[in-house]
């Protein structure tokens, strides 16, 4: 039997309705393997316990979130089965990446930004009890000195240098001045459901890695579609909410994030390179922090 086979036999126990539908998998990730169904419905099951406990925590987050936002969020159900899966009604588009934003008029890359700042303002309204009883955890990536012990052995020698004065220019930031939020800590395009015939943002999904932390955090993701979406997102967020965001913190946070990941990936020879890609191509692009 194919892991297809496998797939349909545990979606068709639960939902027997869809026996005539036609199946095909959709993406496969480090923690789950998602399956659609008529291009309509996505099924997600996770891949080991914590991708499970993961899985649980994000349909909990959801339940609270979806009446709070205006932009479309997965309606997650769980399946117990066994085995554990989630299905939600898929949100209709595509990735959101580097080559597709540098194509797109100005006109929809300001609203792709309006956009994703009235959904991070909703989010960052949400009560931080509230989302906690929901499952939702602390964002932490520890100490300039933890980060850099991890990752700074994996740089090239030419990185090294710019990585080193990055991490102290982090260990001496204070404490953010907008405080702790609920939010969403994952907006990269990889995780937009994006229109390229419309050019507009569809929707938003992939709440597993959401949680409570520093405001300014929120701002890290963005660059990797590109740093002229941060930009416009930082400046319709401080026009939709009043808040004033510190560009330089911005800065240093989205330099320490790709370390961070590559200190996280350390042990893993197949994605060092790519984490190693990634802050190079930040430092390359990043001004004076």
């Amino acid at each position: 039997m194919t892991d297809i086979d496998r797939y349909r036999a545990a979606i068709l126990h639960a939902a027997p309705d869809l026996a005539a539908s036609d199946f095909r998998l959709l993406a496969e990730s480090w923690d789950s393997t998602a399956v659609e169904a008529d291009g309509r419905l996505v099924f997600k099951f996770p891949r080991h316990e914590a991708a499970a406990r993961r899985l649980r925590k994000e349909a909990a987050l959801l339940a609270v979130i979806r009446p709070a936002v205006s932009l479309p969020v997965p309606d997650l159900v769980l399946e117990e089965g066994p085995p554990l899966f989630s299905r939600h009604s898929k949100i209709p588009g595509d990735y959101l990446l580097t080559e597709h934003y540098a194509e797109l008029p100005e006109k929809a890359r300001r609203r792709l930004a309006e956009d994703l700042a009235g959904f991070y303002a909703e989010l960052h309204g949400l009560d931080l009890d509230r989302m906690a009883a929901a499952g939702a955890e602390p964002e932490s990536w520890g100490t300039a000195e933890e980060i850099g012990a991890k990752a700074l052995p994996a740089l090239t020698p030419e990185l090294r240098p710019t990585a080193e004065r990055l991490l102290a220019a982090y260990d001496r930031l204070p404490p953010d001045p907008h405080g702790t939020i609920y939010g969403f800590f994952d907006g990269h395009g990889w995780n937009m459901a994006f229109d390229h015939d419309r050019q507009r943002l569809n929707g938003i999904y992939d709440f597993a890695d959401s949680g409570i932390g520093p405001l300014h955090q929120e701002f890290v993701y963005s660059s990797f579609v590109s740093p002229d979406l941060t930009a416009r997102l930082a400046a319709a967020y401080e026009q939709l909410t009043g808040h004033m965001l510190d560009r330089r913190r911005i800065a240093i946070l989205t330099g320490v994030h790709r370390l961070w990941e590559l200190g996280e990936l350390a042990d893993d020879p197949e994605h060092v390179p790519l984490m190693v890609r990634s802050f190079a191509d930040w430092a390359a692009t990043a001004e004076r922090f």
